[in-house]
């Protein structure tokens, strides 16, 4: 391989993002480091069947004069960053060219100081500022009358083509619910010591709600915290949460993320400290806990401390396992179950922990589907490009039509909701802590 080296064999590395440095946001050098990077995609192009901004990169050089990367206008290089949502796919699953190789390329990081870059320049529009306001859009919409209606409206056919047309939410796109009483509210706190510790687990874990899991999907969180304390795990939440930022970093908006910060960080290594766990429902919030923040932050003491102490909810339970302190007195078969491994799950890198979880209860077959659902948050809602995210979304769609299973699940409950539009059939997806809680007979 031309320019490699006997690092690049080496596990992937990440640089720190030097954010606070004003350089960061120079656009001249950025544009500089695009066209460099923007050049070794296109006389590679493994990534063309990731997302939409491989294909979009390699139209622009196709069609230029040159048909080279120096015959793309460099207003069109934000052509590309648009489609880019950060699934960092491309980064963990198909680029030789990540450091420590010589080349030294990040794309998904690239793509971010670019989206720093015109949120600095520009700022957002109303809308986006508006759907990566996660938690304020939480807190208003699960007021208990205005839940009602919010969910009434977001299911009627003429309101949905006038959010379309004022805001520019697509019409088809499936939004989620909201629920006036959260899961934060349904938890109730354990002060006692949990089961014994294993490994590197304690036995104690804290709930980080995340803003889907708290009033868009709280069953989900509930089904988690019900198959944590069926193994003798304590449960409790922080006094406080806000989002994890992680809406706001995809938009660019570091400042939020900031802010997001210097609330979550105090309250969860103040619960580290006192000897818990930390566990989110939403692989995105783990991977800005477990990556992003840190890489924000790399000489935070308490960012580091909270990154070691995070996990996701069947990585947790199947290190217990490793250790015998999982349960595995299930009392109901899961048939087959097609499984699909969520993007922010799979580049955490700690293997198909769902799977092996889901794989523990007699009378279950697992298919797993590791193809990204195009979901993204924000991205499947958007008028402009729900369309392209149900065409990556369809070949996760069209595998579990296939697989025929009893239950599909994903660790993103967003992607499942996704699937389940793609499917189009009146079905409904399970969160994995759903399945396993089935499966004990909770």
């Amino acid at each position: 391989m031309a320019g490699a080296r006997e690092g690049s064999l080496e596990a992937p590395t990440r640089h720190a993002l030097d954010w606070t440095n004003p350089e960061f946001f120079d656009e001249h050098k950025l544009f500089t480091e695009m066209e460099r990077v923007f050049d070794i995609c296109h006389g590679c192009r493994r990534c063309v069947n990731l997302c939409q901004s491989f294909p979009v990169l390699f139209d622009l050089v196709d069609g230029s004069g040159t048909m080279e990367v120096d015959g793309v206008a460099k207003a069109d290089y934000w052509k590309v960053v648009d489609q880019c949502y950060l699934c960092d796919l491309c980064f963990l699953t198909k680029c030789p060219y990540v450091p420590p190789h010589e080349w030294d390329l990040d794309f998904p990081h690239l793509m971010l100081q670019a989206k720093a870059v015109k949120f600095k320049r520009q700022g957002a529009s109303f809308r986006d500022r508006t759907l990566t306001s996660t938690d304020r859009i939480g807190s208003l919409a699960g007021i208990p009358i205005v839940s009602g209606v919010v969910n009434a409206l977001n299911s009627n056919k003429t309101f949905r083509g006038i959010l379309e047309d004022g805001l520019g939410v697509h019409r088809d796109a499936k939004l989620p619910r909201y629920h006036s009483k959260s899961l934060r509210a349904r938890v109730t706190r354990d002060t006692g010591d949990g089961a014994e510790a294993a490994g590197p687990t304690t036995g104690k874990v804290a709930l980080f709600a995340t803003c889907y899991g708290n009033r868009n999907d709280p069953q989900s969180g509930e089904d988690l915290v019900a198959v944590m304390r069926h193994n003798d795990i304590a449960v409790t939440t922080a006094d406080r949460e806000k989002c994890c930022g992680m809406p706001k970093l995809e938009l660019g908006d570091l400042e939020a993320v900031a802010r997001s910060k210097e609330v979550n960080i105090p309250m969860l290594a103040r619960l580290v400290d006192e000897g818990w766990d930390i566990v989110a429902p939403v692989p995105s919030c783990v991977l800005m806990f477990k990556q992003e923040l840190p890489l924000m932050y790399p000489d935070d003491p308490d960012v580091a401390k909270v990154r070691d102490a995070m996990y996701d909810p069947c990585e947790y339970l199947m290190l217990r396992h490793k250790y015998g302190r999982m349960k595995t007195d299930f009392q109901q078969p899961l048939g087959k179950v097609s499984y699909h491994a969520a993007c922010h799950q799979r580049v955490q890198r700690i293997g198909p922990k769902t799977r092996e979880a889901l794989e523990l209860v007699p009378g279950t077959e697992v298919e797993t589907v590791e193809r990204c659902s195009g979901h993204d948050g924000t991205y499947a809602v958007k008028k402009e490009s729900h369309e392209l995210s149900m065409k990556i979304a369809r070949p996760v769609v069209n595998k579990v039509r296939q697989n025929a299973p009893d239950h599909y699940s994903s660790d993103c409950a967003m992607a499942g909701r996704h699937i389940a539009n793609g499917l189009d059939d009146g079905s409904e997806p399970k969160h994995p802590m759903t399945l396993l809680r089935i499966a004990y007979g909770l």
